[in-house]
């Protein structure tokens, strides 16, 4: 019997190539993208390229929660059951000069790349549960090295824009600030879910080709440094190899709650919030290591305690 795979984002990048791998191997895959119009006719050419007919397109803003309750109703209605949940959609917008906020009044950066993941995921976790071996895995970046500078927080005095026109706004920073918060997120809800037999963690994605779309979206400073790295940086399918790879090997049944890099190894935490100089390059040029913020379980349970009370409203109708 195929597994029946969700994967956010799965019309261009990494999602597009994951779609077409999972589904190569025989799964049925659900794309969860934004735009129907846009995705359809990527739908329609991997279901020609893999010969995989089971390949359904579902629309899903992950960044609205009105979006995500429809998502799930309509999910729940038709499969009666989640084996995996790719959470590789995000928010990633450099040089964008503006403070945004989603429909739902949460930094759009956070509201796409940690609250709508966690709202999404603990409205699935019913139909993860029937799966034999169901895994969740978040898309996290090397933008999270940042957190070895000791000085590095994430703000979340200002989610919902309570300082936006007196602190000084970075789109580029709030994107690190947001994928830490997933890795945040990650180990936190392993632990919640370890009972469920749910497994849960993420990738480290390093240097890989944005796509024309995700280039389109960046500043004119960022696009010309995105088209500099693209032929240097590694294709989109070696991250879905990746993907398919942490979520269905046995190399990795037993592993919970981690970050793996790029080339498939399981991080370790820096020993330190405050490493010395020579800690510090240690850990900036190893691949396998992450921040010591990660472990810190003021920082742990305060992503929690905001994903829980931003999507208090829903999640309170569910029990």
């Amino acid at each position: 019997m195929s597994r029946i795979v969700i994967i956010t984002g799965a019309n261009s990048g990494i999602g597009k190539a994951a779609a077409q791998k999972f589904a190569l191997e025989g799964d049925h895959v659900i794309m969860a993208c934004r735009s129907i119009q846009r995705s359809r006719t990527i739908q329609q050419a991997l279901i020609r390229n893999t010969g995989n007919n089971d390949i359904t397109l579902m629309q899903l803003d992950i960044s609205s929660f009105a979006s995500i309750q429809q998502f799930v109703q309509q999910f729940t209605e038709r499969f009666e059951q989640l084996d995996l949940l790719i959470h590789n959609a995000a928010y990633l917008k450099h040089g964008e000069p503006r403070y945004l906020l989603s429909e739902d009044d949460i930094e759009l950066s956070f509201a796409t790349n940690v609250v709508g993941p966690y709202l999404l995921t603990q409205l699935l976790l019913p139909q993860l549960g029937k799966a034999k071996q169901p895994a969740i895995l978040h898309a996290c970046t090397t933008n999270i090295k940042h957190f070895f500078d000791p000085k590095r927080q994430i703000e979340f005095d200002n989610m919902r824009g309570e300082y936006a026109n007196q602190r000084i706004f970075n789109s580029y920073k709030l994107y690190g600030d947001s994928k830490m918060a997933l890795f945040l997120l990650t180990i936190k809800l392993a632990e919640q879910v370890k009972e469920q037999r749910i497994r849960v963690n993420a990738l480290q994605i390093n240097r890989v080709k944005l796509s024309p779309e995700t280039i389109a979206n960046l500043s004119a400073r960022y696009r010309i440094l995105a088209r500099l790295q693209n032929p240097t940086s590694q294709p989109p399918s070696s991250m879905a190899d990746l993907y398919y790879d942490i979520c269905t090997s046995t190399n990795y049944r037993d592993i919970n709650g981690s970050l793996i890099n790029h080339r498939g190894i399981v991080m370790k935490a820096a020993t330190s919030e405050k490493p010395h100089p020579f800690q510090l390059i240690r850990y900036l040029t190893s691949d396998q290591y992450y921040p010591a913020y990660a472990t810190n379980r003021t920082y742990l349970d305060q992503v929690w305690d905001f994903c829980e009370q931003a999507t208090d409203t829903i999640l309170s109708k569910q029990i």
